[in-house]
């Protein structure tokens, strides 16, 4: 097969799992573990090369998830990635992407919370085999254990409204995915601070396969992911990809003009037939109406002017502090 005449090593390709940690002292023992055994299994039944690797990212964690990767990173399957600061999970997820370009022919990418089922790579790599570039992991089911009815709704409303705005993201998938070397060395080429990674896969390749799984709860520790995070996640993704709100501040203004226009005509026709409006109420609600759309306008267009803000400082996503076990 083509494929295989560019991979790295012996007939068979050179598996990378990359996790990004934040403050996972509790959850990282576990990961560890579940991860150095599949990248054994799967090197065992010949799935994958004896090169193959679990790359954790340290996302500036105050606790001791730095000091568990370095211990751990005594085997040679478990590599370590040390950000100066946090910068969020985004970020730090192409960080270990980005280390990996070159060192692999296929990267997957899941949380160290392991709620993405790690069993589902093997069917990953399957579809790699096979031709795919780009594997996503689509949750198949969302339950009580892992999900609340609130993050449920939230996030049917959020695809949803995403669909609506033209974003192409994929529903139920979130960073659990396979990439070949090639949607890899693609996904590189792009150079905003702003990256929705949700949204590139249709980008990268043409080639896409679907994986599901049942998302579980996590293994250990807390969400690192609260509320907040997720609205700024969500508004990054619909700013990023989308243009409908700038349009729809257009559009807003050609209505609430020609509205205006035909109220100047009917309020004219009145002065002149004699039928003047009394009451504060005609004047005033407008007022507030009107003031209150330009407020919003005007924190829309803002919100694209701060990305513009950031895109021209070009300062970087992220800076690196330690390399473990790395070439």
């Amino acid at each position: 097969m083509e494929k295989q005449k560019k991979l790295k090593s012996g007939g068979l390709p050179v598996l990378s799992i990359v996790a990004p940690c934040y403050n996972e002292e509790e959850a990282l023992p576990i990961s560890i573990e579940v991860l150095s055994k599949k990248i054994q299994e799967l090197q065992n039944a010949k799935i994958i090369s004896s090169k193959s690797f679990v790359l954790f990212v340290d996302d500036g964690s105050s606790d001791e998830t730095w000091e568990l990767i370095r211990k751990a990173a005594k085997d040679k399957k478990i590599r370590g990635l040390r950000l100066s600061a946090n910068v969020g999970h985004q970020n730090a997820l192409l960080a270990g992407l980005y280390q990996v370009v070159g060192h692999c022919d296929a990267v997957v990418s899941i949380d160290a919370d392991l709620q993405d089922d790690v069993n589902a790579i093997d069917r990953m790599l399957n579809a790699y085999t096979k031709g795919a570039h780009v594997v996503l992991g689509v949750r198949g089911v969302r339950d009580g254990e892992s999900d609340t009815l609130f993050k449920r709704l939230t996030a049917w409303l959020y695809y949803s409204l995403l669909n609506v705005m033209k974003v192409h993201a994929t529903f139920n998938h979130a960073d659990f995915r396979l990439l070949s070397a090639q949607a890899l060395s693609n996904l590189a080429q792009f150079p905003e601070r702003n990256l929705f990674l949700r949204a590139l896969p249709r980008m990268l390749h043409r080639d896409i396969a679907i994986v599901k799984y049942v998302r579980a709860a996590r293994v250990a520790g807390e969400s690192k992911y609260p509320l907040s995070k997720m609205f700024a996640l969500a508004w990054d993704g619909i700013s990023s990809f989308s243009v409908l709100l700038l349009r729809f501040v257009t559009f807003l203004g050609v209505f609430i003009s020609v509205s205006s226009l035909i109220a100047a005509l009917f309020v004219l026709s009145s002065y002149f037939s004699g039928k003047t409006i009394p009451g504060w109420a005609s004047i005033t609600l407008p007022m507030y109406l009107l003031g209150g759309l330009m407020m919003l306008s005007m924190g829309i267009i803002g919100e694209y002017i701060a990305k513009i803000f950031v895109e021209v400082k070009s300062r970087p996503r992220f800076l690196i502090d330690d390399v473990l076990n790395m070439e």
